[in-house]
């Protein structure tokens, strides 16, 4: 039992609706409670400080991802030995096995490809005028790059968004977003598992370069199938929910949509801040493997540890006005929303490149974004939008 008399507590359960769909008071409040905050309701400890969130990710020795990302034991057990649920040599084998395929040089001629798509779907969509910005742009180009550099077969892919956020959602606290993920997850794995059995990838792609690891002895079959679904649901959802937000951001800011559009070299610094502002992710979890400390609170053996990218994105110890969003931040490339250390998202160079296209295609024609009504998806772990009905201008 985890001895939590000399911690700070938070009573809220931060995995309600209301809270998913307005989280940052929330945030804002274990920031201001100290390093460390003993969650009540999900028996965990979130760190929701900036450095303290930067250092717990930073610090391997002590704080383990195998056992330890979801909030829930059910979860955790059905992705051990994972990269993501992984640690030390084995996280480090597992990642080499796909990394060089990752590295934004070998993505380099991709470049191409992802902006002729790019540059065709913008064009079509700002022909119509008016369209939904998720399901028309935010989905769309992600399902038209990921699914063939990961290699997955055509049959099946219907199912790939609904898995993807299934995926996350099984993360969160055992709530009913979970127990409804759990066993999509387990159609996800058997999914993976008939790929894997029956070699049924595309040529040339990540997967197949998977399976020839796995025909070299380098990766036995479990690791392999684990590796197929690996960077499915980070490689859709994560550039989905940035993208989404994006439009959002801009059609809120339009004064920030001139500055990219008179300036397109911001794009890059405009992504950073994006998932700054609107981190994909909320939070992964951790497992203290020895009794240690954050910050002077004392953390035992055994505890999870709930780090939360969200609030560490805006905490205003390290960056200035953080409930401001301005593409020029200077420190925006600081933001941890892809991550930090050695579980630093892999894949985010590909959803840079996913982001930054359609942003830069955008930027060469629409001058005004008009809202309509958003509608948030409800995820445990994605912080996206669900839908977002936007007309766009391109008049001055």
């Amino acid at each position: 039992m985890t001895s939590t008399a000399a911690v700070p507590t938070y009573q809220a359960d931060i995995y309600t609706d209301e809270a998913l769909l307005e989280p940052y008071e929330h945030y804002r409040a274990l920031r201001d409670l100290g390093p460390a905050v003993w969650l009540e309701a999900h028996g965990a400890f979130a760190v929701a400080r900036y450095a303290d969130a930067r250092a717990v990710l930073a610090n391997t020795e002590d704080f383990h991802s195998a056992n330890g990302i979801a909030l829930n034991e059910p979860a955790n057990s059905a992705i051990l030995g994972c990269t993501l649920a992984s640690d030390g040599e084995l996280h480090a084998h597992l990642r080499q096995v796909v990394a060089h395929r990752l590295t934004p040089r070998s993505l380099r001629p991709m470049r191409e490809t992802v902006t002729a798509r790019a540059d065709e779907l913008v064009a079509g969509l700002v022909e119509r005028g008016s369209f939904d910005a998720v399901a028309d742009l935010a989905r769309a180009l992600p399902l038209s790059i990921v699914p063939d550099f990961i290699g997955w077969p055509q049959e099946g892919r219907e199912h790939l968004l609904r898995w993807a956020g299934a995926n996350f959602d099984s993360f969160g606290p055992m709530n009913a977003r979970a127990e409804r993920a759990l066993p999509q997850c387990g159609e996800m794995a058997g999914f993976g598992a008939e790929i894997v059995r029956t070699g049924n990838v595309l040529p040339g792609s990540l997967g197949a370069s998977v399976l020839e690891s796995r025909d070299r002895g380098d990766i036995t079959t479990e690791q392999t199938m684990m590796l197929m679904l690996d960077y499915l649901a980070p490689s859709l959802d994560t550039t989905i929910s940035a993208v989404g937000s994006a439009i959002w951001l801009f059609g809120r800011f339009p004064e920030q949509w001139d500055l990219v559009r008179r300036d397109p070299g911001l794009i890059p610094n405009a992504v950073n801040e994006v998932v700054r502002y609107e981190s994909p992710i909320r939070a992964f979890g951790r497992l203290a493997v020895h009794d240690t400390e954050i910050d002077g609170v004392p953390v035992p053996a055994g505890s999870r540890v709930l780090v939360v990218y969200a609030a560490a994105n805006r905490d205003e110890r390290k960056f200035p006005d953080p409930d401001v969003f301005d593409v020029t931040r200077a420190d925006a490339v600081q933001q941890l929303g892809f991550g930090y250390g050695e579980h630093g998202c892999a894949g985010q160079a590909l959803a840079r490149m996913e982001t930054e296209s359609l942003l830069a295609a955008l930027a060469r024609s629409v001058t005004r974004f008009e809202l309509g009504e958003p509608e948030r998806a409800l995820n445990n772990l994605i912080r996206a939008l669900g839908s977002l009905p936007v007309t766009v201008h391109t008049g001055a």
